[in-house]
């Protein structure tokens, strides 16, 4: 049995994905890693230990239809609700009815799509229920459970990750579709390749693109590559933009910099792009990456960056998109140093953590006599009046953590010679003789 708890008319049309959703787990095409022969998932299934659970992945990899099949595997009765259009209200509707199937002597699958758009309290209406085994509650999300879901409710499912189908899968679904579709065109080979690499791992995608396909060609009985590039005209890929998949392919392009690959940091980029994200996004990320991941190492890459945001605001596209191409290709062959990164999360965890401490009275500003008077300035010397505009053995912290070293230099590009500097300038103030300051206080000198 199944239902939706939105509404009991049947609807006048249902999409091809849905009309040939899977009956039995040999029929389910992926996830193999999952309901496999062997798998925890499988086992728990065959033998009758039901546990809750939440389905994690991309749009369209199957995890309604796989919980379809857990409810039909179990003999269940199967209920849904769209967290996109319910309530609490609509939550205790469906645990009475699981309540009464249990009265019967029978199991209820409560499965829950785009769980993560509950808030905490409606994902709270849920836990006793199953804690008390009223249903098995059965979660679809395309959001990382990590972050969108409450701990409590997380602790008492098992979370299994569900992957994009590959195109040879995709190439399955479409032709097991068409085994089951009566007066079906002749379909060639090509076609099916092209609709499942245009379907970016996302079998309902692939199905939809089918019905499509057959609907035109239903004239000439016969569907085609050509049938099929018509309806590609404007087919953007699956972005997901302020999603998990959002997140991966940006930080898929950061790493690639980091990692010195520019083939890599280039072919990210291009997916962003072709997945509709904002321009200015990639660039403002570039820009993090020039101070975060090259910094001193190459200071002209900051500037490239900026340049390249700049390009792109006043041009827009396509020459905004060849300058950040640009500043992505540098970046990734730029030399490499996250001490600028490291030091500055370094002073900022030290000034955290550490008391408030006195700006030393020698570098205090003296606008006033008053200031004069009490010391503020006292004894400060001017680097530029000092041999190598260096003032040898002066002191910048606070008394009490005048040995504080934060920044650390790499070896590669300028940096390298920026650390060669310092090293000189720690010699001379080895060198130098201690310097005597007033007190820290002002107070103290009265």
């Amino acid at each position: 049995m199944s239902d939706d708890l939105f509404g009991s008319a049947e609807p006048a049309y249902e999409p091809l994905a849905s009309r040939l959703r899977p009956a039995t787990l040999d029929e389910y095409v992926g996830q193999q890693h999952v309901v496999g022969p062997g798998t925890p998932l499988r086992r728990s299934l065959d033998n009758g230990d039901l546990h809750s659970i939440i389905f994690w992945g991309p749009p369209g990899v199957g995890k309604t239809t796989l919980a379809r099949l857990i409810a039909h595997y179990v003999d269940a009765t199967f209920l849904t609700i769209s967290a996109v259009m319910s309530g609490v209200k609509d939550i205790r509707e469906a645990v009475v009815r699981a309540q009464q199937s249990r009265a019967a002597g029978r199991k209820t699958v409560l499965f829950i799509d785009e769980v993560h758009r509950f808030n905490k309290s409606q994902q709270d209406a849920f836990l006793p229920y199953v804690e008390d085994g009223t249903f098995l509650f059965v979660g679809a999300t395309t959001e990382n459970p990590s972050f969108e879901l409450n701990n409590a409710l997380l602790s008492r499912a098992q979370v299994y990750i569900l992957k994009s189908l590959s195109s040879e899968q995709i190439e399955q679904v479409l032709t097991q579709a068409l085994t089951k579709l009566e007066d079906a065109p002749a379909v060639e080979d090509a076609a099916i390749k092209r609709m499942a690499q245009a379907s970016d791992g996302d079998a309902r995608k692939s199905l939809n693109l089918l019905e499509f396909a057959l609907q035109l060609a239903r004239a000439d009985k016969r569907l085609d590559v050509a049938v099929v590039d018509q309806l590609l005209a404007n087919n953007l890929r699956r972005f997901d933009k302020g999603g998990d998949v959002f997140y991966d392919q940006i930080s898929a392009l950061h790493k690639s910099v980091r990692g010195s690959d520019p083939d890599a940091a280039m072919y990210w980029l291009a997916r962003m792009l072709d997945g509709g994200c904002d321009p200015l996004y990639i660039a403002r990320r570039v820009v993090r990456m020039a101070s975060e991941d090259i910094g001193n190492a190459d200071p002209r890459a900051l500037t490239l960056c900026v340049n390249a945001w700049d390009v792109q605001t006043r041009l827009g596209s396509p020459e905004g998109e060849l300058a950040i191409a640009q500043a992505v290709t540098y970046l990734a062959c730029a030399p490499k140093s996250n001490a600028v990164y490291n030091a500055y999360n370094a002073a900022r965890a030290m000034v955290a953590e550490q008391p408030s401490y006195d700006v030393p009275v020698h570098l205090r500003n003296a606008p006033t006599q008053l200031m004069k008077d009490s010391g503020f300035g006292a004894e400060y010397r001017y680097a530029h009046n000092e041999p190598e505009a260096f003032a040898a053995g002066e002191n910048y912290f606070p008394a009490e953590i005048s040995e504080t070293r934060l920044y650390y230099p790499t070896p590669r590009g300028l940096e390298g010679k920026i650390g060669q500097k310092l090293e000189h300038l720690r010699q001379l103030n080895q060198a130098a003789p201690q310097q005597r300051y007033p007190p820290t206080s002002p107070e103290d000198t009265r």
